[in-house]
């Protein structure tokens, strides 16, 4: 009996070893950063979903997302939202590293800083990472970032952007939010519907693209006319 305890007692022990700990740490290290770049190569064919999806499906909550090709997106879109997220997004390759030199600057010198992400970085947020506000999570979009912009094309980047992004409790992607707010497919969008719903991306759930406020409907005014006098910031995504 007494043998019994004492092997179960070191079976015990074996499995909470720090050598079995210190190993399923290496092996879920291992799985952290592998699972990013096999995902990528999937998400070049495959329509991915995004973490707060995902986090809404296994919370039985309700979930509106139809993915659509970025062919079936209303140019007045595409345009609106780079204009609006990052007008450097066919020149970059995943970072605004100029952008990120300010906001690090900024809080050197004790400001708030403002947004650097590109979208590229959004789309890896929203694809691996969490919400919120966290330096943390911000240094971990960079090399994830990276990565998707070496992997896929700038059109596949944007396509998969357009399809994930939150537009409403529950509203995900162009086609949902088209349809959500103005009742059409993402393909018949105006320019001034296009520009009201980029503009609510970085407030999705307080911005009513549908109904705007004065405040909304001034960004979506100066969006208009960034698109207007943009030049050839859009050429990798809809040619000249």
């Amino acid at each position: 009996m007494a043998r019994a305890e004492a092997k179960t007692r070191k079976g015990t022990s074996g499995w909470f070893s720090w050598k079995t700990v210190r190993r399923r740490i290496i092996q879920l290290g291992v799985i952290f950063i592998l699972l990013p770049p096999v995902l990528t190569v999937m998400y070049s064919v495959v329509p991915p979903v995004s973490t707060l999806m995902l986090a809404r499906y296994v919370q039985l909550l309700w979930v509106d997302r139809q993915w659509v090709s970025l062919e079936d997106i209303s140019p007045n879109l595409i345009k609106a939202v780079i204009a609006s997220e990052d007008g450097g997004f066919c020149f970059n390759h995943g970072v605004d590293w100029g952008a990120l030199k300010n906001q690090v600057e900024a809080l050197r010198d004790g400001e708030r800083p403002r947004g650097a992400s590109t979208i590229t970085m959004q789309t890896a947020k929203n694809l691996f990472l969490w919400s919120g506000r966290s330096y943390i999570r911000k240094g971990m979009e960079i090399p994830l970032a990276l990565m998707l912009d070496a992997v896929l094309t700038k059109k596949r980047i944007l396509e998969i952007y357009l399809n994930i992004a939150e537009w409403g409790e529950g509203i995900f992607g162009a086609e949902a939010a088209a349809h959500a707010w103005f009742g059409k497919p993402a393909k018949g969008l105006s320019q001034t519907q296009a520009a009201r719903l980029a503009t609510a991306l970085p407030n999705p759930r307080g911005r009513n693209p549908a109904n705007p406020s004065a405040g909304h409907r001034r960004l979506s005014s100066k969006n208009i006319a960034r698109v207007r006098s943009a030049g050839p910031i859009f050429e990798c995504v809809l040619g000249k």
